[in-house]
């Protein structure tokens, strides 16, 4: 437990991804099973241990620390897991030897909700200030050091100097300690065999489009659909849906996932049929009916009945166990559209090409895309092969441009990881009418990106000196700053008493000088930091 508190503490400390990877590297190689094996999971988020949540880490503080120090500490900490570690009262006579990753991580998994006090105790009484940091972030899975799984998978290639693409191959269908991977990558071992379940292969990703303009002769263009996207594997008889970041979410569509029976491997895009049934969007409701069912795990009749889910697919995989992912995008198109006829058609369709000219031409049509459903324009490499992850010059997305709105700050909140000692995350909303004839500041949002460093410090400082009301974490201000807010699209929302939400918000700009907010008059807070006027 202590080279893995060690690797968490240098991780934490190191801002660059280089040091970062060559960190998790040497700890991947120099580690032995299955100790290694369990950081990786607990580093990808692969761990979860149900009955350690952070309000028992609070209630075992409680009866140790005075709550008024606590209380103190943890604000000017801004971490329930390092406080806590900080904190840990001393055990009395010799500390016991500290436990293995392996041993906390089976300790852990036997526990209950009734056991739990007694050992998370037990363990912190063995590990040091840096050993309880280590473990209670292990326990709640809350790390937070810059660490994705992507980054994770690279380092695992990097240790043991084999290829990513490799790893991301055969990384999914295999669970903590991953005893077969690094039985291959370190061994020399035959890898683990893909081709006997239904696994996830990885998603070939876009760059954004920063070029003017493109030859079309080279470039096929589609529409960006705005649903989620997800990959649908049959093999065996078994039919698996799984979202862009390998999770399993077959259960929350059922209809789709029955659908198919044909052996293949597809990429699509997953959206519902709706309200907008019908005309150019081919069926596709707004993304705001597919939230309604994402995340559930069971699915009413009524709801499979209100928002039917379907595919509509981008590219075909595998098909009949024949890889093909080497061959070029036209030719994966026309065996994709080959394929499509022998589909369920109320499940599945294709992404049509969009019939653009020339690039000017291609603009122009874009220009005049604001359905619900439509995100944008992919352009994809008509040769290119389907590689996972993003490659420079093979695949673009071209996002319609956001739509923008003046919003008040509301409500801030103090971030998380480097941002504890910051207010980041900002409530704003808008008037529901005029100010001065008794309309209210109804909340439709909230974000945490879109402003620099010098921004977040000016924000922190305004809300520390304009707060009018505390309500926990919360901080109320007073309405005197406004934000310009760039979003996607605007949704009904039962969370908001505006009842409605924004999609995608983040700040575009702070305002800093006195202007009218769209919906009605406000006061902006003026600031001599003339970078804020962006």
């Amino acid at each position: 437990m202590e080279r893995f508190a060690a690797l968490l503490d240098a991780l934490a400390l190191t801002p660059s991804r280089n040091a970062k990877l060559a960190l998790l590297a040497d700890y991947l190689h120099e580690t032995p099973d299955p100790d290694r094996g369990w950081a990786l999971a607990a580093l990808t988020d692969g761990l979860d241990f149900p009955a350690v949540k952070a309000s028992l880490i609070r209630s075992l503080m409680a009866e140790r620390v005075d709550p008024v120090l606590w209380t103190l500490s943890r604000e000017y900490v801004g971490d329930t897991a390092e406080t806590a570690s900080l904190l840990w009262p001393e055990p009395f006579g010799e500390r016991l030897a500290a436990p293995t990753v392996a041993e906390v991580v089976a300790t852990l998994h036997a526990t209950t909700r009734t056991t739990a006090p007694t050992i998370l105790a037990d363990l912190l009484d063995r590990l040091d200030v840096n050993g309880r940091y280590a473990l209670l972030k292990l326990a709640t899975g809350a790390m937070r050091i810059g660490i994705s799984a992507r980054l994770a998978k690279v380092a695992f290639a990097q240790a043991f100097t084999v290829s990513v693409e490799d790893v991301e191959e055969y990384w999914h269908g295999q669970s903590p300690p991953y005893a077969p991977l690094f039985d291959w990558a370190a061994n020399g071992a035959p890898p683990p065999r893909t081709d006997l379940l239904p696994l996830f292969r990885p998603f070939m990703l876009a760059h954004p489009l920063e070029a003017e303009s493109l030859d079309l002769s080279q470039y096929a263009a589609e529409w960006k659909w705005d649903g989620i996207r997800v990959q649908i594997v049959h093999v065996a008889g078994e039919t698996r849906v799984y979202s862009r970041s390998g999770d399993d979410i077959s259960a929350t569509f059922p209809e789709v996932t029955a659908a198919l029976t044909t052996p293949c491997v597809l990429d699509g895009e997953l959206l519902v049929r709706g309200a907008h049934q019908g005309g150019e969007t081919g069926g596709a409701a707004s993304f705001n009916a597919l939230q309604q069912r994402l995340g559930r795990k069971i699915v009413s009749k009524a709801m499979l009945a209100e928002a039917p889910a379907f595919v509509r697919l981008y590219d075909l995989l595998i098909e009949d166990g024949e890889d093909l992912r080497e061959w070029a995008w036209e030719q994966r198109r026309t065996r994709l559209e080959a394929l499509v006829p022998r589909l369920d058609a109320t499940r599945f369709d294709i992404s049509q090409v969009i019939p653009a000219k020339d690039f000017d031409d291609l603009a122009e049509i874009r220009s005049r895309a604001r359905d619900e459903a439509i995100e944008g324009v992919m352009l994809k490499r008509r040769d290119s092969p389907y590689v996972a992850g993003r490659r420079t010059g093979l695949w673009y997305k071209w996002k319609r441009d956001p739509l923008l709105i003046d919003c008040v700050l509301m409500y801030a909140q103090r971030g998380s990881g480097k941002r504890s000692s910051f207010y980041s995350d900002f409530t704003f909303g808008c008037w529901n009418g005029d100010p001065d004839a008794g309309a209210e500041l109804l909340p439709v949002g909230k974000a945490y990106f879109g402003f620099t460093d010098e921004e977040l410090k000016f924000l922190d400082r305004h809300v520390r000196q304009h707060t009018v009301g505390k309500f926990g974490p919360v901080r109320e201000t007073d309405k005197s700053l406004v934000f310009e807010v760039a979003f996607d699209s605007v949704h009904t929302s039962k969370r908001h008493k505006s009842g409605v939400a924004m999609r995608f918000p983040r700040i575009s700009r702070i305002r800093t000088r006195q202007a009218r907010a769209r919906g009605g008059p406000a006061r902006y807070a003026e600031s001599p930091d003339r970078r804020l006027n962006r």
